[in-house]
């Protein structure tokens, strides 16, 4: 589907308008948007608006990282949504001209659909251009990083509540599961914040310095996001070295503790291996108290065993 709103130099929306409208001189600015668009749709990027061959081609390798391309006299934006449900980037293109926009999006985008039906609805907002158009595109998209962001932080604060109660294994689980959904919002939001700082720092851009404060307030997000999940990073890689280390030190006692019962059972062991031999000339065999003397004799040297290990501060 391709969506067109064509606006006047009265900045009033040109009803109906189609695209052999757009070079009328009526026309004060333009946003068209191809909405998960056919094959016969998607041909209108070379042959109505002739777009640069290699920015078609981006539009349809997916996922590009996001990135700014010059062409001429349009500048070509690869932007990332983040669906909220598995956090994988959703890629949006816009074509942006000296006095128009046009987005190209594979998949639905509420982003869009948002700034697109304030700016038909607000004459305050038509009245800013078309580079304000796509700073309302590009802000609702950084909004929607932020919720993610923050159920990950919760879901953080829960494993460290819980963390008394839970196993180290199911812990561990979680802490692996976190730093594979901030790895995911780190691809999308640290490339997004290099673009947004290549945007506020460019003179190519037609617009953009009469909007420029609107997209320095989305690259102050961007540098709090990506501030957030380094810090959520750093907090989880002390959480997983914390219960790596609490792990080995738990398998540290257990073995320590076996190896003191085990070199207690030891002078043991060779007492009644000596006297289990069954030789015909043990003179201690035929002694009538020797059965009990062995026995205090072993019970005294595991005793004593236990008390020295014990004073040393092995079963603390």
């Amino acid at each position: 589907m391709i969506r067109i709103m064509a606006v006047d130099h009265q900045f009033q929306v040109i009803p109906q308008a189609g695209l052999n409208d757009l070079s009328s001189p009526n026309v004060g600015w333009y946003w068209v948007d191809f909405d998960i668009p056919t094959d016969e749709e998607a041909l209108m990027l070379d042959t109505h608006f002739h777009f640069h061959p290699l920015a078609i081609e981006d539009c349809y390798h997916l996922l590009q990282r996001p990135k700014l391309d010059h062409y001429e006299a349009v500048n070509f934006l690869v932007l990332h949504a983040v669906n909220a449900v598995t956090l994988a980037a959703e890629e949006v293109d816009i074509f942006w001209g000296d006095n128009f926009i046009v987005t190209f999006h594979l998949s639905p985008s509420w982003e869009i659909d948002e700034a697109w039906s304030r700016v038909e609805q607000q004459e305050a907002i038509r009245l800013k251009g078309h580079a304000y158009a796509a700073y309302l595109v590009m802000d609702n998209m950084v909004d929607e990083y932020f919720p993610s962001v923050y159920q990950i932080e919760d879901q953080l604060n829960e494993i460290e509540i819980k963390g008394r109660s839970a196993t180290n294994h199911l812990l561990m689980n979680e802490i692996f599961e976190i730093r594979t959904k901030l790895l995911k919002l780190r691809r999308t939001i640290v490339p997004m914040r290099d673009l947004l700082y290549r945007m506020v720092s460019s003179d190519k851009i037609d617009g953009i310095k009469e909007q420029q404060i609107y997209f320095t307030d989305i690259y102050d997000h961007l540098l709090k996001l990506s501030e957030i999940i380094e810090a959520t990073r750093d907090m989880t890689a002390d959480m997983r070295d914390s219960y790596v280390s609490l792990n080995s030190n738990r398998m540290n006692t257990i073995m320590k503790t076996l190896t003191v019962i085990t070199t207690i059972f030891m002078p043991l062991t060779f007492i009644a291996g000596i006297y289990g031999m069954n030789f015909a000339n043990m003179p201690e065999l035929t002694w009538h108290w020797g059965y009990f003397m062995i026995l205090g004799v072993m019970f005294g040297i595991g005793f004593a065993m236990f008390l020295w290990f014990y004073r040393k501060g092995w079963f603390k």
